[in-house]
């Protein structure tokens, strides 16, 4: 039991406590006046204005030194990629079951919408085989040269709704990435070969598989706003031996400047990706 001279000890340490919190007779909250915590605020609300000003200034001079049709720096990526469609590495399905490779022709049709003759009529009927090069123009809005679906043939998607597909000869789309102001050097073309001893017929759409000059130089999401990049169609001629087979295909560009075969980019100017066709 606490002796009677522990109770004014301690009742004087809770009013001490209770003081550093607020003290009635100074005033003091948390051991500043009122003035005190005016002053510190006051303080920093101006030193924080200062900061968001400073920002502000560096992101306006930052914008100004920005071109909203071209990015300022852009030599990360200086060749291009290579992409497949349908949007898979690993194709596999029964050419006998429509709902089995279902997903592959809605995939295909979804894509090639922007390719429709209507969608293509707006544009231009560039010269082949000739850079379309609008660099003198004042016009910030660049126009963009047709390629219609209808060139891509067998592998369009009009004369034959399947793509191939319910035949066991599928259609594979391959496109390059956009590279603003790529001006591919020779005659860009796409091959394609199996990764094994015996190779397979294919077949190429457009003739020879090549990416004419006319789709180049891209100018740029915002200027070249309806350019719609160039595609090759390839058929994999599949014959019944090749059935309910993994078959590694590899497709690189060829006939150019353009990298090919960069061991640390597997898709730098090439794909690979794996089909299974099952009778």
């Amino acid at each position: 039991m606490a002796s009677t001279e522990d109770k004014p000890a301690n009742k004087e340490n809770t009013s001490s406590w209770n003081d550093s919190i607020y003290n009635p007779r100074t005033g003091e909250l948390l051991g500043r006046t009122a003035s005190s915590w005016a002053l510190i605020l006051l303080f920093y609300l101006v030193f924080y204005c200062f900061l968001a000003g400073m920002f502000a200034l560096t992101m306006w001079v930052l914008l100004l030194s920005l071109d909203d049709y071209v990015p300022r720096y852009r030599d990360r990526v200086p060749f291009p990629g290579l992409m497949i469609r349908p949007d898979s590495l690993d194709m596999a399905f029964n050419k006998s079951d429509p709902l089995n490779y279902a997903h592959y022709v809605r995939h295909l049709e979804s894509f090639l919408q922007s390719y429709n003759d209507t969608e293509q009529e707006k544009n231009e009927e560039c010269t082949r085989g000739e850079y379309f090069l609008q660099d003198n123009t004042e016009d910030m809005t660049k126009k963009a040269c047709r390629f219609k679906r209808s060139f891509l043939s067998l592998c369009s998607g009009l004369s034959d709704t399947d793509f191939g597909y319910s035949e066991g000869k599928p259609c594979v789309l391959l496109k390059m990435n956009r590279i603003i102001g790529l001006k591919p050097r020779g005659d860009p073309y796409i091959n394609c070969t199996i990764k094994r001893d015996s190779p397979i017929s294919m077949q190429y759409f457009p003739s020879e598989g090549r990416f004419d000059k006319m789709y180049f130089p891209y100018y740029g999401k915002k200027a070249h706003e309806n350019y719609t990049q160039p595609l090759v169609a390839v058929k994999l001629l599949l014959a019944r031996e090749d059935y309910n087979k993994e078959l590694t295909v590899e497709c690189r560009v060829e006939g150019s400047d353009l990298r090919n075969n960069d061991d640390r980019d597997k898709f730098l100017g090439r794909v690979t990706f794996r089909i299974k066709v099952v009778e």
